[in-house]
């Protein structure tokens, strides 16, 4: 078995396991690789890290924390974070890489009260935090991810 993350036309990035990458191929040839999101056919392999096993003569790493979830429940959560990202999407203003300057000029009343998201590194998203400035991180990437 071989695991491959792809990634839809729009943007969704998800994890399919397939026999070998000629299963994948086939599959996606005839239509049957769809994205778990948004139903999306227009599915190619996303950019994925190799899986380098750890040197034998190394101490274990501290336990990490993991869950299991049967399929059902992850397509529910997969569902409900697109069902989220695009109630952000149709009503929040995308500030790409201006969005800590944008939060702060709506909070000090120099712009306009609006729903905003973008970008921000986790040091500007921190300082926002100590401004009184209530930000939250999404749970998914921007469809448009630009200098906006």
């Amino acid at each position: 078995m071989i695991v491959f993350d792809l990634r839809c036309a729009h943007a969704h990035v998800f994890e399919a396991w397939f026999g070998s990458t000629e299963d994948y191929d086939d599959q996606r040839t005839r239509g049957l690789v769809t994205c778990p999101l948004c139903g999306d056919a227009e599915v190619t392999k996303a950019a994925m890290a190799p899986a380098v096993p750890a040197k034998g003569n190394r101490a274990p790493a501290g336990k990490q924390p993991v869950a299991a979830h049967p399929p059902e429940a992850v397509k529910a959560m997969l569902a409900a974070i697109a069902e989220v990202q695009a109630k952000v999407e149709a009503n929040c203003d995308y500030v790409g890489n201006r969005f800590a300057d944008e939060a702060r000029a709506i909070h000090h009343g120099d712009a306009e009260e609006r729903g905003i998201y973008g970008e921000a590194t986790v040091e500007q998203a921190a300082a926002l935090k100590d401004e009184g400035i209530d930000v939250a991180a999404l749970p998914f990437k921007p469809k448009r991810v630009t200098d906006a």
